[in-house]
């Protein structure tokens, strides 16, 4: 049998000081109960009263917001929504930074927006979390990934099923792994 050796030490991680959740524990325990109930819940409760609890826990959240259900939002305290925005069924917003989506955007169903990485170029895969920005009429489509310190430019497309892990140009339909430019939104 040949023995191998490990770099990495999962056991040296640490989430601190490198994560700032934002709140205290009793406060993020608070908003798991209240997500479990009304956010991840397969009722269709009302999109009002959900932009109203995610206020109530901090969120920035528009006028005119559609939240479908079972929409999972790590920390709302780290998300910001604009105007008439619609937030499709099953998306994660996995925000341990900020995530910021403007105003008449379009977030399609099983999106991942995913603020949270790891260093693997450190031993400790300490984190390596940047925030989200989603600008006004962008359109996210179904099952995309959009990975840390991306920026969606206004207007843009992403193509349903592409993964993004480099900022994307406003007024372009963008697809692919990795996702890229394909054409202009507007003709």
């Amino acid at each position: 049998m040949i023995e191998r050796t490990t770099i990495v030490r999962n056991d040296r991680f640490s989430p601190r000081p490198e994560l700032d959740r934002g709140r205290p524990a009793v406060v993020e325990a608070l908003w798991y109960v209240a997500k479990c109930l009304f956010l991840l819940s397969p009722w269709p409760w009302p999109s009002r009263f959900k932009c109203a609890l995610l206020r109530l826990f901090g969120a920035r959240v528009g006028r005119g917001v559609i939240i479908k259900p079972r929409v999972n939002i790590h920390f709302p305290w780290k998300l910001t929504i604009g105007d008439h925005t619609w937030i499709g069924e099953e998306v994660f917003i996995l925000n341990l930074e900020p995530v910021a989506i403007g105003s008449h955007c379009c977030i399609s169903q099983r999106v991942f927006l995913c603020t949270g990485n790891h260093d693997y170029r450190v031993p400790e895969m300490s984190f390596r979390n940047r925030p989200i920005t989603i600008e006004d009429g962008a359109w996210v489509g179904a099952q995309a990934f959009v990975a840390p310190e991306v920026t969606i430019g206004g207007e843009a497309v992403i193509a349903a099923g592409s993964v993004v892990t480099r900022s994307q140009p406003a007024r372009m339909v963008c697809a692919g792994n990795p996702c890229v430019p394909v054409k202009n939104r507007w003709k």
